[in-house]
């Protein structure tokens, strides 16, 4: 590793990085050392930890030219920032090391598959970037890039594809020891399609099919591919980009999974629904990893392309990864639950149990902005709205709503200490028929994450409130009977 180009990042982010007190940031979700953060990338199990590279700008709090952030954890909580681990220093890449993913070769070392950018001149005088796919291999802190060409170019892809759009290539080992990936590109007729590329080393690829593609349905191109099996279903995740509204599809960036199933003799996908991932505001570029108990795990960026522009003032990060989620089907979907890890740092609990909620009311114990908080919520007859509020004081609150007779849930952030007039409102209708409502709420200083009926939906949201607006209240148009309960999280 002789690059000057990571040797001056490495050198600024452990100055700066240093810096920044531990209470500037959340509790158990993973931000930048310093500066920008978007996609997560790489996500794996290596040499006994869990590694978590991420799109990176050390320099500002801006996106800029992509780095590689790297950080490691025994518990997918407490995360040990490392150096990074790439930078745009190469011919391929010198215009970014784009998002992509990890793997183990069979010598011991860390394979990365990743996005390399150049920009270019084209013929009509506009200057692109031609996105092309390459690798670095290292022992879990240094990596090397062994080529200094691509492995994957426009020459690859398949009839009718754009060397403009082909990046964010995950990564995984066959059983057989070869490897295979997804990548996405962008077809003339296909739209965003996913892409599926086979090696025998993981250094020489081949282009095997599409699995499956928008056709116009599901945005205009996608980004951040998944494939796995879960629980007896194959899955494709996938961020589709310039969504229209429609259903519960929201307009813009969002992700989805394609649940089906899949013939590894003839690679053919055959998708049988599709699900929205997350119902909230802040969740995009998903990426799982098979843990060694057998868990799929995903992380995701918690924030919205469309939110980029409202940052707190003074921050020196941005961007951050929700807590990692467990993944199991049920009925044909997918559910999500924070990982079990959490229940292990839980500590204090207080209990409140069959409250009837007429009007506003506050629980002894119940609040703070670091915490783990379920509540089951039963309406009475002739309940209109109950309401949460939380990370609260008196010019400050993030309110969940819920309508019982329409079943709707309405996250609000407008009064959480933000700057613009970005999205801060998102609704989902509530799925099934229970007149009781169950979520479990993390807080930590910067988010909110709802876990719906446990974990049959989720909506997820960034907030900037004062750390000091710390209160929980709530309130019903009507009556409801509550059940709060809550742990504080020894972390």
């Amino acid at each position: 590793m002789d690059s000057t180009t990571l040797q001056n990042a490495r050198a600024y982010e452990a100055w700066h990085g240093a810096a920044i007190p531990a209470a500037e940031r959340p509790a158990y979700h993973l931000t930048p050392y310093v500066g920008w953060m978007n996609d997560p990338n790489g996500f794996s199990y290596y040499k006994g930890k869990y590694h978590l590279f991420y799109q990176y700008y050390p320099y500002k709090t801006v996106w800029g030219p992509m780095h590689w952030g790297h950080a490691v954890s025994s518990d997918l909580l407490h995360w040990e920032y490392l150096p990074a681990a790439l930078a745009p220093d190469s011919p391929a890449d010198k215009d970014g090391c784009f998002s992509g993913s990890a793997a183990e070769l069979p010598d011991g070392r860390q394979l990365l598959l990743y996005t390399s950018v150049c920009k270019q001149a084209q013929p009509d005088g506009e200057t692109r970037e031609v996105q092309t796919q390459s690798v670095a291999v290292g022992d879990g802190l240094d990596y090397e890039k062994p080529f200094t060409a691509p492995v994957l170019d426009e020459h690859d892809l398949p009839d009718g594809f754009s060397r403009f759009d082909f990046r964010d290539p995950k990564l995984w080992r066959e059983p057989d020891g070869s490897y295979s990936a997804v990548i996405v590109g962008q077809g003339r007729a296909e739209g965003g399609a996913a892409l599926l590329f086979r090696s025998a080393d993981g250094f020489h690829w081949e282009y095997v099919t599409i699995l499956d593609a928008s056709r116009g349905e599901y945005g205009v191109m996608w980004e951040c591919p998944d494939f796995f099996e879960l629980d007896g279903k194959q899955v494709l995740m996938a961020g589709p980009m310039e969504m229209h509204a429609r259903d519960e599809y929201h307009n813009g960036h969002c992700v989805i999974a394609l649940i089906g199933s899949y013939d590894p003799e003839t690679c053919r996908f055959t998708r049988e629904s599709v699900q929205l991932m997350d119902e909230g505001i802040d969740f995009y570029a998903t990426q799982t990893l098979l843990a060694p108990d057998g868990r799929r795990i995903m992380t995701a960026w918690m924030q919205a392309w469309a939110g980029i522009s409202d940052q707190p003032h003074g921050a020196k990060w941005f961007g951050q990864t929700i807590c990692p989620r467990e993944l199991h089907i049920r009925d044909g979907r997918i559910i999500q639950t924070p990982v079990r890890e959490l229940d292990a740092v839980r500590g204090a609990r207080v209990l409140h149990e069959n409250v009837r909620i007429e009007g506003e009311a506050a629980l002894e114990g119940i609040g703070g902005r670091v915490a783990d908080l379920t509540l089951t919520v039963t309406p009475e007859a002739g309940c209109r709205t109950f309401t949460v509020k939380l990370a609260a004081d008196a010019g400050h609150r993030t309110t969940l709503t819920y309508e019982p007779r329409t079943r709707r849930l309405t996250l609000d952030r407008s009064q959480a200490g933000f700057h613009q007039d970005i999205v801060h409102i998102r609704s989902c209708t509530v799925r099934g028929e229970s007149e009781t409502l169950s979520l479990r709420i993390l807080l930590d200083r910067n988010s909110v994450e709802v876990f719906i009926n446990g974990g049959e939906q989720t909506m997820t949201a960034c907030i900037y409130t004062p750390p000091e607006a710390d209160g929980i209240a709530f309130a019903a148009d009507g009556a409801a009977r509550l059940t709060a309960e809550q742990y504080a999280l020894a972390l």
